[in-house]
């Protein structure tokens, strides 16, 4: 079993060289993607007790989703079959097809809910499926299309580590989710007499209520994020995201649990604070999702005009920058107004920065870096 896993790693580790169109590399790929999606999504329509997240309730209950399932293992099997027959190496297009088989074997699209104990704690494996087709299938494509740098694999050194990042961070939605809200219910027993306002908020138009939730969220995380840079005992969980050595859309995943707990507590007071539309919040959780990814990735585009206004790639990627003048600087998630007031603004017309990380030596693995906050000196 051990070999097969090092097969599967070496053969999307492949160079770019042999890794063109035509190759069997990217239907391999796209095919274990499709699988993946699929086979959690039919374990969450077969045991809901455990896999499935209640919000994703009116998913459940659309007609076509079934559909949706049976076409990503069509898909899945057709893309594998294909990578077979193109690729000498078949370690991707074989792994694809084995879990697209063990998603049939399980129901595939007709399978049925299966009794489960009620535990009250679930594992959203549905909202990894989701969240995988909605960023993975959509920059990882264009990152090979418009890239910055393009020497850099989709599979790049430490991929599996932010890999497991995202795993974590779908999978343990509702336990961050508990332990980031918890604060909440002193926060709104303590308010109760902002009761007029929330009803003010909330009839707004729902337009209008997004983008002051963008703007109230990049003010909390701004000075959440500077904190994390200044406070050398918080730098400590912040320094785990900041060790990525290449920038793409999944290097955004790698953060700290304790930080991303804390982060979702900072962002989620002020909308519960002021009663905006429950909606509205769903949506800019969606939307900060895609966003995230695509300020980390790997995509070319300078945006001098547009990065004034709003947070690109080139300006978030020297807020990751290894050189002294990017250190401390650039924290606003949505609006670089904010490091314009606050004095910790960075974007060189043109430049992008040479390289990522930080000079301190971050332990590689989940579990060392999930300790490395506690046991870090200095």
């Amino acid at each position: 079993m051990r070999a097969w896993f090092e097969a599967l790693e070496r053969d999307l580790q492949s160079p770019i060289a042999v890794r063109r169109f035509g190759s069997g590399w990217f239907a391999g790929f796209f095919a274990l993607v499709l699988a993946i999606a699929g086979l959690c999504l039919v374990m969450a329509l077969r045991w809901p007790g455990w896999f499935s997240m209640p919000e994703l309730a009116p998913v459940y209950a659309w007609s076509g989703l079934r559909a949706l399932v049976h076409g990503l293992l069509i898909s899945a099997y057709a893309l594998a079959l294909l990578s077979l027959l193109l690729r000498p190496r078949k370690a991707i297009g074989a792994a694809a097809l084995v879990i697209a088989l063990v998603a049939t074997l399980l129901g595939g699209a007709q399978v049925q809910p299966s009794e489960s104990q009620a535990w009250g704690i679930f594992f959203g494996l549905d909202f990894f499926a989701v969240n995988m087709i909605a960023t993975g299938l959509m920059f990882a494509p264009i990152e090979r299309l418009f890239p910055r740098h393009r020497d850099q694999r989709l599979f790049r050194a430490e991929w599996r580590e932010d890999l497991f990042y995202y795993l974590v961070s779908s999978m343990m939605v509702q336990v961050i989710t508990f332990l980031a809200l918890t604060p909440s219910t002193f926060i709104m027993a303590q308010t109760g007499s902002f009761a007029q306002i929330r009803a003010a908020i909330a009839s707004q138009p729902w337009l209008l209520q997004f983008l002051e939730v963008m703007l109230l969220t990049d003010l909390a995380q701004y000075w959440f994020h500077r904190a994390f840079h200044r406070v050398p005992f918080l730098w400590g969980f912040h320094a785990v995201h900041h060790s990525a050595r290449s920038m793409d859309w999944l290097a955004g995943a790698r953060m700290h649990f304790f930080e991303i707990i804390l982060l979702r507590g900072v962002t989620s007071l002020p909308l519960l604070t002021f009663g905006f539309a429950p909606s509205v919040m769903q949506a800019y959780i969606a939307f900060v999702y895609v966003y995230s990814s695509m300020v980390h990735a790997n995509l070319r585009g300078d945006f001098d005009r547009l990065g004034a206004v709003l947070v690109t790639p080139r300006f978030h990627h020297w807020h990751h920058a290894i050189e002294a003048e990017g250190v401390d600087k650039n924290f606003a998630i949505h609006f670089p107004i904010l490091d314009r007031i606050f004095g910790t603004y960075h974007f060189p017309k043109g430049r992008w920065p040479t390289g990522y990380g930080v000079p301190e030596a971050v332990p590689k693995g989940y579990r060392a870096q999930f300790l490395y906050p506690f046991r870090r000196k200095g």
